[in-house]
C-alpha cells in the first residue's frame, strides 16, 4: 500500500499531462504556403492514374541572380545566376482544366500554393522522392494565353 498511492499520483500526473498535449496539437495552427514567380519550362501535360482525379502538371522555373565582387559599386562585379526548377501539380478542377489550355511554355505566371513531399516508384522498380508544389491560384502574367489547338 505504501508504493501504491505515488504510483497512482504520477500515472495521473503523466496522463494530465497527455492531454494537454494533445489538446494543444488539436489548437495549434500550421502553414504551408508557397509563392513563386517564374517562367513556365513546358507546355503542359494532363495525367489520370487509375481510380484518381485528373491532374495538369507542368514545370516552372525560377532565378535568381547575385553579384560576386567585393565592390559596394552596383556597376562592378561579374552577375551570377542560378535557375531553379519547380513541379507544378493542379488538382482544383477548374483550375486545372485552364492551366492546361492557357499555360504555355515560356509563359511568365505566379502560382501559390503547397508543397509537398512524396515517393513513387520508377521504371525501374527504384524507390524515388519527388517534391511538388500543389497549385491553389495561378495568375497569368504573359499575353501568351491562346488555347490549345
Amino acid at each position: 500500500m505504501l508504493f501504491r498511492r505515488p504510483l497512482l499520483q504520477v500515472i495521473r500526473q503523466f496522463v494530465r499531462h497527455e492531454s494537454e498535449v494533445a489538446s494543444s496539437f488539436v489548437l495549434e495552427r500550421s502553414l504551408n504556403r508557397v509563392q513563386l514567380l517564374g517562367r513556365v519550362g513546358q507546355d503542359p501535360v494532363m495525367r489520370q492514374a487509375e481510380g484518381k482525379n485528373p491532374v495538369t502538371i507542368f514545370s516552372l522555373a525560377t532565378n535568381e541572380m547575385w553579384r560576386s565582387g567585393d565592390s559596394e559599386a552596383y556597376q562592378i562585379g561579374d552577375v551570377s545566376q542560378k535557375t531553379t526548377w519547380h513541379r507544378i501539380s493542379v488538382f482544383r478542377p477548374g483550375l486545372r482544366d485552364v492551366a492546361y489550355q492557357y499555360v504555355k511554355k515560356g509563359c511568365r505566371v505566379f502560382v501559390e500554393g503547397k508543397i509537398d513531399y512524396g515517393e513513387y516508384m520508377d521504371k525501374n522498380n527504384v524507390r524515388r522522392q519527388a517534391t511538388t508544389i500543389i497549385a491553389d491560384n495561378i495568375i497569368f502574367l504573359s499575353d501568351q494565353t491562346k488555347g490549345k489547338e
